[in-house]
């Protein structure tokens, strides 16, 4: 585990580089606010598409070699940014990273093959506190590269320096990471029929509880993607903030989010259990959404950032952790990548969504409409505080 969320974290400061100055590179090459939404939304648009192909290839041959091409490919997404000199190469390459990021879903199989039904939130509490961390530092180390004038910030340095250190993820990947998938589960996968894979997967996946695990999982990340997209855009315009500012503050949230869910997640877990912990990280998303747009000052903007870290960061784990724990140890990566493809489609739709009505309504609204949604989310939430925790398999690392 603290190997892969040393990957996990350094391939992150990466990815947390690059997305809140997006925005920024958009309208500097002359994108209005919908295309912003876009643009924000073609990396995970790739990904939805992808994501379940890579959960069943390391289904059959490991978690690593598909971290190890996930890694790769951001690598190379990174290189490209960092020449686009037009908005049509904005667009490719985060498509390409998209469509080759395979990784994520890889490293929360990971997680769940070397976890028991007991620590199971813990296990994904940590990597969900790696993704923290990685936008502590990233936002502001790529905020300090850009600089604080979004007329003439540098755009080109963050994104060599994201490739830099997606670069410096592969090779720990390669050098330090063991396969976490067993050679009789690798096994037992490749001699089944295509048609038996995708059949056991589908009755997984099929269960009503699953289903509202996926549904709420998308609502979460579809109000909070609309939030990642159109805040930039909004403290500039009600606080003059340029990149520098912008890191500063998701760093903030960053920090929130990585000592909620390395320090936190797991114990309020065990204590109050996964579904309790979604009804709440809701209401508090819920309310902190509602508070921003009535944010006059910093210390306001503040204390909203505070509900929405503390929303999110519960929401997150808690759910990957209950997915998982209602699928078999054969289907693991094929349920985590139709668990981030579901997301995904979240950060597809919400940015797009969350553009729109920036534009066309008004900057307050991507977080208005975001509350009301999370308060639909905090009530439909109310059905998983009766799932309970599976049995123990077999199979299941710690279980005996």
């Amino acid at each position: 585990m603290p190997t892969l969320f040393l990957i996990v974290f350094v391939d992150l400061v990466g990815f947390g580089l690059i997305i809140p100055l997006l925005p920024f590179y958009g309208e500097h090459l002359h994108a209005t606010p919908a295309e912003v939404g876009l643009l924000m939304a073609a990396y995970s648009c790739a990904q939805f598409v992808t994501a379940p192909l890579w959960g069943r290839v390391s289904d059959r041959v490991g978690r690593r070699p598909v971290l190890i091409v996930g890694i790769t490919g951001a690598t190379v997404s990174y290189l490209w940014l960092a020449s686009a000199d037009g908005l049509w190469m904005l667009f490719a390459a985060r498509a390409f990273g998209g469509a080759m990021a395979g990784n994520i879903s890889a490293a929360f199989a990971y997680v769940a093959d070397i976890t028991g039904p007991h620590n199971r939130a813990k296990g994904m509490g940590l990597i969900g506190a790696a993704f923290g961390l990685g936008f502590i530092f990233g936002p502001v180390i790529g905020g300090v590269l850009a600089g604080s004038d979004p007329l003439n910030a540098d755009y080109r340095t963050p994104a060599l320096t994201a490739a830099a250190l997606s670069a410096v993820a592969l090779v720990l990947t390669i050098a330090i990471l063991p396969e976490s998938l067993s050679k009789e589960v690798r096994a037992r996968q490749a001699a089944l029929p295509r048609h038996t894979r995708r059949q056991a997967l589908r009755q997984a996946l099929m269960q009503p509880s699953v289903i509202l695990l996926l549904v709420v999982s998308f609502l979460a990340v579809f109000v909070f993607a609309g939030m990642e997209t159109t805040f930039a855009m909004w403290s500039r315009r009600r606080f003059g903030w340029g990149p520098e500012q912008n890191g500063y503050l998701f760093a903030f949230v960053g920090m929130m989010s990585a000592g909620i869910q390395g320090g936190l997640v797991g114990r309020l877990a065990k204590r109050f259990g996964e579904g309790r912990l979604i009804v709440f990280g809701a209401a508090a998303l819920a309310l902190g959404m509602l508070m921003i747009p009535f944010s006059s000052s910093l210390a306001w903007l503040l204390a909203a950032m505070v509900f929405v870290a503390l929303g999110f960061s519960l929401v997150s784990p808690s759910l990957t952790s209950l997915i998982s724990l209602q699928v078999g140890a054969d289907v693991q990566g094929g349920a985590m990548g139709i668990a981030r493809s579901t997301t995904t489609l979240g950060r597809v739709l919400g940015p797009g969504w969350a553009g729109a009505m920036f534009h066309y309504i008004g900057m307050d609204w991507p977080f208005l409409g975001g509350a009301v949604v999370m308060a639909a989310v905090m009530l439909l939430s109310l059905r998983t505080i009766r799932l309970g925790r599976r049995h123990p398999r077999a199979d299941d690392p710690g279980s005996a």
